[in-house]
Order: C-alpha cells, then structure tokens, then sequence
C-alpha cells in the first residue's frame, strides 16, 4: 500500500465560479501565489500547472512560485516537440537541482488539435506519441550517462550529447501521465511513475488499473507503476449549497462555448469517454460524481459535489480499489483547497492511518 498524496492545481488562466467568465478572477502573480501557499498549507504535495494556449507559460511560472514555498512540488508538462529533449533534460535537471527536488514531468502529448495546429508543432497525435517516447528516453539516458549519450532515433539524433547536470532525484524526478488512448496506456506503462486517470466510474478505473499492471508487468514494471485520479471538487458543509456552487459554473455556460469544447477536443480518446458518460450516465455518474462541469471545461471534467463526509467517502473508494495519488481542483481554487484541507483530509486521514504525511507544523 503507498502512501496517499494529494495534488491541487494552478489556475494560471485565471479563476472563477462561473465558467460563462473564466476570468472573474485575472491570472496575476498575487493569485498563484495565494493558490499555491494556500495548498501547500493544507497539506498538498505537488500543484498541477496547465499548459493550454491561453495560460502562462507552466515553466517559467512554477520556477518563481518555489521561491514562495517550501515543500509543495511543481508537476509541469513536458509537450512534444516544444522543447529539444537535450534542453528539455537540462532545463529538467536544473530545476531539481535549484528547488532541492521539487519537481515532477507531466507527460502530455496535446488533446488539443486545433491548438496544435495554431501553434506550428507540425505532428498527427500518433507523432506526438511517438516524439514523446524518444523525448523521455533521451531525458532518462542524459541524466543515467553523463559521458556522453549517443541516440538514433527518427525524430532525433545525438552524438555523445552531455548536459553536465545531474538530477537531485535519484534516479530522476517522477513521470505522471494522464490520458485514454492505447498509445497514453504504452507509454504511461514504460515510464510513468504515477498513471493518473480522470473521472470515472469506480468498476471502470478498477479495470483500467488491471489492465495498465498487465501492461506495466510486460516490461518489467508492474510494481513500478502507481495510480491516481485527475478530478474536481466541490465541498460545502451544507449538501444544497455545495450543488448551488456546482450548478454555478455552468449556469451561463453559451451554446457557442459548448461547441468549442465538443469540436476542439474531439480526437482526444480521454474527452471523448469524458462526452459518453455524460451521454450515458446524464449528469450522475455515480452518488456525488457530477458531469455537469464538462460542457463547460475540456479534459477532466467530472466534479465530486457534496459534504466533507460525503467528498471523503467519494474518494476512498477510488482509495480501496488502489489509487494513491489525487490530483485535485475546486472554486475558487485558494479556497476550496482550504476546505479540503480543514474538512476533506482530516477524515482521510482517519480512515487511511498512517498513509498520509502530517501537515507540517
């Protein structure tokens, strides 16, 4: 059994409770700092930066913040092709050298393929994918050889490339990855250290986590690879108010909206199982599991709306089928990550004796 981590994520788009205004509250520096302290108060380990056109640039943004924090890991994606895998491993290694190891990769290879195009990548999602194995197995053999590297690839070729920076992780920081497609699955089996599925039924992810050990056990890696859970959150003491919120988000939601969200994401397999259990669950897809949110938001859409005990209960039952890592966001996010910290974990906590870390003094 490993220990249970929890994750929050940094709006860096901006923050709202009604998605009709995604920017009620304007990305600054001020709010990423409010969010990310506030997160790391509560007890999260780690804060999900998102790297979508409209966002700032994950990097750069997750650098200042370890400034303003002690403890709390930054999980910043590494895109295909965006980078040079060289650069990529020495950007990497870098980081964890200054931040005295917190840093996590999130392994993306774009759901977005009206964004990909906008910005130039020039690669089908299969190319992606394939890009990014030869990206991380590049990463992996830099930081595991520091004499030189030599690498034919058909995306890229070295010749006793050197970064000259070791990683402080040993052997390196931790890979998560999201995501639905088979090629998501072969990857995330090679080399993720934390496979994090997004909402769903709790017979489904229960599946799926057999099916990714026995992907994982081809290559020797069954007991190597971790799971968790990718998903919103809504918690209120008071049930009916907790919905009122979550209702909220969507009120004002415009068809126009709607169709953005259905047509610029629809080559994602992940969005696409997201869009089959709204259709085939409406908008429950379980007791306090919520699909409301996906009209409105793309990627992982489905909330968990209800009290501390009942937010609890939700997700000790991804818990007991042997997910240990959650990756959490809520409205606004500086305060429902207080919440969480104050209602949900303490409950958590009770029920899963010693698998969490104590919130530092």
């Amino acid at each position: 059994m490993r220990d249970l981590e929890f994750g929050w994520f940094l709006p860096t788009r901006g923050d709202t409770l009604d998605y009709a205004e995604p920017q009620q509250v304007p990305p600054s520096p001020e709010m990423f700092r409010r969010v990310v302290q506030t997160a790391e108060n509560n007890g999260f380990e780690y804060i999900l930066l998102p790297v979508s056109a409209l966002c700032w640039d994950a990097w750069i943004t997750s650098a200042m913040l370890i400034g303003c924090t002690k403890s709390i890991r930054m999980l910043v994606a590494a895109r295909p092709s965006y980078i040079n895998p060289v650069l990529l491993a020495k950007m990497i290694a870098t980081y964890d050298q200054m931040s005295e190891g917190r840093i996590s990769i999130n392994l993306i290879a774009g759901q977005n393929e009206v964004e990909n195009k906008a910005e130039g990548t020039g690669l089908t999602k299969e190319q992606r994918y394939a890009a990014m194995e030869e990206e991380v197995q590049i990463c992996k053999a830099l930081w595991e050889t520091p004499e030189g590297v030599d690498y034919d690839g058909k995306f890229y070729q070295l010749k006793q490339a050197q970064i000259g920076t070791e990683t402080y992780q040993k052997p390196y920081p931790s890979f998560y990855l999201g995501g639905g497609s088979q090629q998501a699955a072969e990857l995330s089996a090679r080399h993720s250290d934390v496979h994090l599925f997004w909402g769903d039924t709790v017979e489904r992810v229960e599946s799926n986590i057999a099916e990714m050990c026995r992907l994982a056990g081809r290559y020797g890696r069954a007991d190597d690879i971790g799971f968790g859970m990718r998903l919103q959150i809504v918690c209120r003491e008071d049930e009916r108010e907790a919905w009122n919120v979550a209702e909220g988000l969507v009120r004002n939601v415009t068809d126009a909206q709607r169709e953005v969200i259905r047509t610029h994401f629809a080559n994602s397999v992940a969005n696409q199982r997201v869009r089959q259990l709204a259709e085939e669950y409406g908008k429950m897809i379980a007791p306090h599991m919520w699909t409301g949110l996906t009209q409105a938001r793309p990627g992982a859409g489905i909330v968990i709306v209800g009290t501390p005990e009942q937010c609890a209960e939700t997700i000790q039952g991804y818990i007991d089928i042997g997910c240990h890592s959650f990756c959490m966001s809520g409205y606004l996010h500086d305060a429902e990550a207080e919440r969480f910290g104050k209602w949900v974990r303490p409950l958590l906590c009770e029920r899963n004796p010693g698998r969490l870390k104590p919130l530092a003094a």
